[in-house]
């Protein structure tokens, strides 16, 4: 699904309402009755029997509050206040600005309020806010339709201080397009935000609702379709996705009859070392788990019994290592030569980070002419020399971490989570690779600048061997015939799904990273199912 900045949707409306003909009044129709529907749901009453589902449980109808502000996200407000109104709830609209200075589409829906007689009230005063929060404290549900998603700054006076009542109130709020104080474009919020349980966006998800911090002001996310036609949206270049459940249905390959272990890909496994050597068995595992055909660990000699007894299905390729713990120099000649059997190859996890590895990592990356799955060692070994990645001669996939990345571009952790969507769009082009910008919202970022934001997985994969099993479930589905771009958007979403799943069966503490490997092909099923 794609998913848009605030610009973008303002364009796609302008196209809509210029070139198609559609009137403003009817996209803020369609999008007021979205947001009934929602309301509807959360109040627990079917739209159109409001007050007589209250009457037949002897209850008194439903409190709404409206809030609206001066512009469009006012003005559906006023048209979701209008429809509850006719439903039988019992709805008080208050407008933070002087009501002479509503214009627009917003205006008429404001007249039509007033001929009805519904309650209006003008908030534009310190003294007022007291009324308003006596009446929020008493409210079944408020609805935010205070600023839309062109918001660029800070919140401040009485609009600020009726945001924070609000959320102080804990009365359950529906926010109209996005909650007030969350920018639409970058996900920064503004000091005084609300705090949504349902936000319902129109037409696209917009960026910053996805990415943090505004995800977390957003609730659950509902995107309404408001009328907009296809070919209005076709011409606008779009580069952001929300990567979902359908998206992803369609990429997972399908196992076929006359089949055999070739042709789901041979996959190279260079990872481990002494200390770490259940890196190489989760990835491996992993890419086994998700379908691979076959799956080679580069190992050195010494630590062959380990690897040989923890991933009984994997082919061990040894190398002597003069009991090291680690791959030396001497591999490079060997690991090349099996590079030209394999279909791809998962480099980096706990390969450790000396000068003997720093030369073995170098000439893959240089002499591969299949995939390269990279992750761990590896990125923070490229990151003491970026320079190789200029005579790469294949599609790399680069899954850093925030810390990884703060490595990669030289800067902090900090600044890579303030703007990740940025940092990764902008690495992969100029680098030329996939990068998969690991985290809660994981970004993922083509050479081309398309991004796709991820929304599976939760704090309990926060644990040691979660990259890597990630790194060995992209890697099996490239070795299955997928794009490395396709096999990093349904690998990161396969792996957050695994993740969800344990954590709703099981609870979030304790959930380990083979926990992860053994459920990948429960939720490829759900994936294929009809």
């Amino acid at each position: 699904m794609r998913a848009v900045t605030p610009d973008q949707m303002k364009e796609i409306d302008k196209t809509a309402i210029n070139d198609f003909g559609i009137p403003g009044m009817v996209l803020m129709e369609n999008a007021a009755l979205g947001v009934v529907r929602e309301i509807s749901k959360i109040l627990g009453t079917d739209p159109g029997c409001m007050a007589s589902s209250a009457a037949k449980r002897n209850e008194p109808s439903k409190k709404v509050i409206i809030l609206a502000g001066k512009g469009n996200n006012g003005g559906d407000a006023f048209a979701v206040a209008r429809h509850l109104f006719n439903m039988g709830a019992s709805v008080s609209v208050y407008v933070l600005s002087k009501l002479v200075d509503i214009t627009g589409d917003a205006k008429t829906n404001l007249d039509i309020l007033v001929k009805m007689g519904i309650e209006i009230n003008e908030v534009t005063r310190d003294e007022q806010i007291d009324e308003v929060k006596k009446r929020v404290e008493l409210a079944d549900i408020v609805v935010d339709g205070l600023l839309g998603t062109g918001l660029k700054g800070e919140v401040k006076g009485i609009m600020a201080c009726v945001i924070e009542l609000v959320n102080d109130c804990h009365v359950p709020v529906i926010a109209i397009d996005i909650p007030s104080g969350v920018n639409g474009e970058t996900g920064k919020v503004s000091s005084s935000c609300i705090k949504a349980c349902t936000t319902v966006t129109f037409g696209f998800p917009k960026i910053g609702q996805l990415i943090h911090p505004g995800c977390d002001y957003v609730g659950d996310l509902k995107i309404v379709d408001i009328g907009i036609p296809k070919a209005a949206v076709d011409n606008i270049k779009i580069k952001g996705h929300l990567i979902d459940m359908e998206f992803v249905s369609q990429l997972i390959p399908r196992r076929r009859r006359d089949s055999n272990k070739g042709t789901y890909g041979k996959i190279l496994v260079v990872a481990g070392s002494r200390g770490m050597t259940g890196a190489a068995c989760l990835t491996g595992g992993a890419a086994l788990r998700s379908g691979a055909g076959l799956v080679y660990l580069a190992a050195p000699l010494s630590l062959v019994p380990v690897y040989a007894g923890a991933l009984v299905e994997a082919v061990t390729i040894p190398f002597e290592d003069e009991n090291k713990g680690y791959l030396p120099r001497q591999s490079i000649s060997g690991i090349l030569e099996q590079l030209n059997n394999v279909n791809v190859a998962a480099v980096g996890p706990g390969l450790s980070a000396g000068n003997e590895i720093a030369d073995v990592v170098y000439n893959i990356i240089k002499g591969s002419r299949v995939p390269i799955v990279l992750d761990a060692d590896g990125i923070n070994l490229v990151a003491k020399d970026l320079s190789v990645l200029k005579d790469i001669r294949t599609q790399i996939v680069m899954t850093p971490h925030p810390g990884e990345m703060a490595r990669l571009i030289g800067t902090s952790v900090k600044e890579v989570q303030k703007d990740r969507v940025n940092i990764a769009r902008n690495f992969s082009k100029e680098w030329g690779v996939i990068t998969v910008l690991k985290g809660s919202r994981t970004i993922i970022a083509s050479p081309e600048g398309e991004i796709y934001i991820n929304t599976t997985g939760n704090p309990g994969m926060s644990t040691g061997g979660s990259g890597d099993v990630l790194t060995g479930i992209i890697a099996g589905l490239i070795g299955q015939g997928l794009k490395p771009l396709d096999a990093s958007i349904a690998g990161v979403y396969l792996h957050g799904a695994c993740g969800d799943n344990i954590a709703a069966e099981k609870g979030e503490h304790g959930l380990i990273a083979g926990d992860l490997v053994r459920e990948i092909p429960n939720q490829i099923k759900i994936l294929q199912l009809p």
